[in-house]
């Protein structure tokens, strides 16, 4: 008769399975959210060829247009002097519908399968996504359309984000996650420089397409995420991720119990045992006033809103205000534009791996938005004074403004959905990132809404006005921070205990 595994051997498959498992999940969702940002990007890529400088242009020999109409080649209603406020009022349908369904959506996402809620999420925005591009093909000229649109496909996106980070936390446990989170939310550059090629290639000729193609990748990922994302470990018969330290670190201040949310390793492996032997009841999906009673949700909430604030106006405005104050061509000032991404990723691994470290994922971002608040200040005024410069200044700034905003929406988020006071319940999770998110999507849509305000009084009050939004972005962690100090002093401390008591034992 064959001999049984030994233990190290079964083991080590044991671990190379559970870690393929992971790894899967971790690229699906990745791809997930990569497809929601490139649905996204192809409007910004457009907006140039809606309202041309027609005088460059030949006019077609069967144009119908008269001779002195200087609108010929755009497109209808954006063709008006007013285009800009009829631009902005398309990007702010997308982003207030977005703002408003992420805080329902997570608790959506609570109560309904992940699969389920991100297939039918991913179909019906490739749909919407597609219906914007056939507007070109369709012929159609009326503003209700595309306002229309874009707030059903702003409310459709809020299924991505929640669902994404459930799910990822779900199968991470807290050990490595800001790192881990962190090199996995370059889906978002990611997603933005994929939107953009695809939709250059056909925004000159057929723009329609520019939307047309994007949407149907969205809607074949749909697909591919109802055949095979895996929502839970245990669906698979995988081992559970251990989302919390020794319960020794909850003794070690216990002033300090919410910036240590965890619980033993033993107690959750006897729950597992139990649960086991004899089936145990399905946890009940928390409550939107439940989500905002864990300690630290509300902090990170309104953090997030001025962190976003800061993002979202650069992703909107930067391109602009390098062509307006450098002087580089439109071309030169899109790819300079992008290195501020760059340096978002390498900001959010940085933040993530910190994080990590320290067990500090307050004292991190408040770090990060202290330095960014200078940094700004000197990108406005010597960072365009030549390439190196304008290259250097952008990636740090990138680095600085976009790591914070990167890890409290995935590292922290998962973290708060997993908090001990919710003694074991998981499905807090897709609620608590809704709010976070949501809370800073209300900032996504201020920020490029405040900056097209105030940028014609000079864009030097543009920045001022994302150097007071870093600033209170940092005074709201105040209180979080403090706890996170305690909690370092009172391990130290422990520390030197048990050195002495080692040196001079009774």
């Amino acid at each position: 008769m064959r001999s049984s595994l030994a233990p190290g051997v079964w083991f080590l498959r044991s671990f190379s399975r559970d870690s393929w498992f992971r790894g899967f999940t971790l690229l699906l969702t990745f791809l997930i959210y990569t497809c929601y940002h490139m649905s996204r990007k192809p409007i910004s890529i457009v907006k140039s060829r809606l309202h041309q400088n027609c005088s460059e242009l030949i006019k077609p020999i069967n144009d119908t247009h008269s001779l002195n109409d200087t609108s010929w080649c755009s497109w209808s209603p954006f063709d008006k002097d007013d285009y800009k406020e009829l631009l902005g009022a398309v990007d702010n349908a997308f982003l207030v519908a977005y703002a408003i369904g992420m805080f329902i959506s997570g608790i959506f996402g609570e109560r309904l399968p992940l699969r389920y809620y991100l297939s039918a999420g991913m179909l019906l925005s490739g749909l919407f996504t597609s219906l914007f591009g056939l507007g070109y093909f369709w012929n159609i000229h009326v503003l209700w359309y595309f306002v229309l649109i874009q707030i059903c496909n702003g409310l459709v996106q809020t299924t991505g984000w929640p669902s994404v980070v459930a799910c990822v936390g779900n199968w991470f446990g807290k050990g490595k996650r800001g790192f881990i989170m962190g090199i996995w939310n370059s889906h978002t550059s990611v997603g933005n420089i994929l939107g953009s090629l695809i939709a250059g290639i056909w925004v000159n000729q057929e723009w329609g397409l520019s939307f047309i193609v994007p949407g149907v990748i969205t809607a074949i990922m749909g697909i591919i995420t109802f055949l095979f994302l895996i929502e839970y470990p245990e669906d698979v018969d995988c081992a559970p991720p251990q989302h919390h330290e020794g319960s020794d670190k909850d003794q070690d201040n216990p002033e300090d119990p919410e910036n240590s949310p965890y619980t033993n390793r033993e107690s959750s492996q006897e729950t597992m045992t139990s649960c086991s032997k004899e089936p145990c009841a399905e946890p009940v999906a928390i409550s939107f006033l439940g989500a905002l009673k864990i300690p630290g949700v509300i902090e990170f909430s309104f953090c997030l809103l001025f962190a976003k604030l800061v993002s979202y106006t650069f992703l909107y405005w930067l391109p602009l205000y390098i062509f307006n104050v450098a002087h580089f061509g439109a071309k030169e000032a899109g790819d300079l534009s992008t290195l501020f991404d760059v340096g978002g990723i390498i900001g959010g691994i940085m933040a993530g791996l910190i994080s990590d470290y320290t067990n500090g994922r307050a004292t991190t971002c408040c770090i990060m938005l202290i330095l960014a608040a200078p940094m700004m200040f000197l990108y406005n005024y010597i960072g365009q004074n030549g390439i190196v410069s304008s290259i250097v200044m952008l990636i740090i700034c990138g680095m600085l403004v976009n790591g914070p905003y990167a890890l409290i929406t995935t590292a922290v988020s998962a973290d708060l959905g997993t908090h001990k006071s919710l003694k074991g319940n998981a499905k807090a999770l897709s609620t608590v990132s809704a709010i976070i998110d949501g809370t800073g999507s209300i900032g996504a849509a201020l920020g490029p809404l405040l900056a097209g305000l105030i940028s014609p009084t000079g864009w030097n009050n543009v920045f001022y006005m994302l150097i007071s939004a870093d600033i209170l972005a940092c005074l709201l962690l105040c209180r979080l921070v403090y706890k996170e100090i305690l909690a370092w002093k009172s391990s130290l401390s422990k520390g030197r205990g048990s050195s002495l008591a080692l040196t001079h034992p009774r």
